[in-house]
């Protein structure tokens, strides 16, 4: 299987003003694609159906679903970790199931982000056969991401 993830890199802009040279710092994504067993499915909507494939019943594997905002600076820290520990395969749920991860941006998904009630950012909820299990308001330490997903 093929699946999708992001590295983060900085680029460095510069701009000139009054004879003075400005150096500042801009994030960029950069996607690549690698052979894995997890699948991370960035910025799903609901509209085009990547939020409910990734959600198929079918699916064996559990979902973490990770809700935030490009403006959220606990979204920004929160999600290389869920990164971090889907594509690691020695992760795996309690009832030892791989991971998956889905992305969704609230800005843009309005809807979605209703439909589940999500009322702070960032909130990641967890599903298992389809079904909603489980779910965390917040950033958490790696420690408690791994905690969370050892409960499932």
């Amino acid at each position: 299987m093929l699946s999708v993830t992001f590295k983060a890199s900085t680029r460095l802009r510069f701009a000139s003003t009054a004879g003075h040279s400005l150096r500042s710092a801009v994030g960029l994504r950069q996607f690549h694609g690698s052979l894995k067993s997890q699948e991370h499915y960035l910025n799903a909507d609901e509209k085009a159906s990547t939020f409910s494939f990734a959600l198929n019943p079918a699916n064996e594997k559990a979902v973490l679903v990770d809700f935030y905002a490009d403006w959220c600076n606990p979204c920004k820290m929160i999600s290389p970790l869920l990164e971090k520990l889907t594509s690691d395969e020695t992760v795996k749920t309690g009832s030892g199931r791989s991971l998956d991860l889905v992305t969704v941006d609230t800005d843009s998904e309005f809807d979605l982000a209703t439909k589940y009630k999500v009322r702070a950012l960032p909130t990641v909820i967890a599903f298992k056969d389809g079904q909603k299990v489980d779910q965390f308001v917040g950033a958490l330490n790696e420690d408690g991401i791994r905690q969370f997903i050892a409960k499932l």
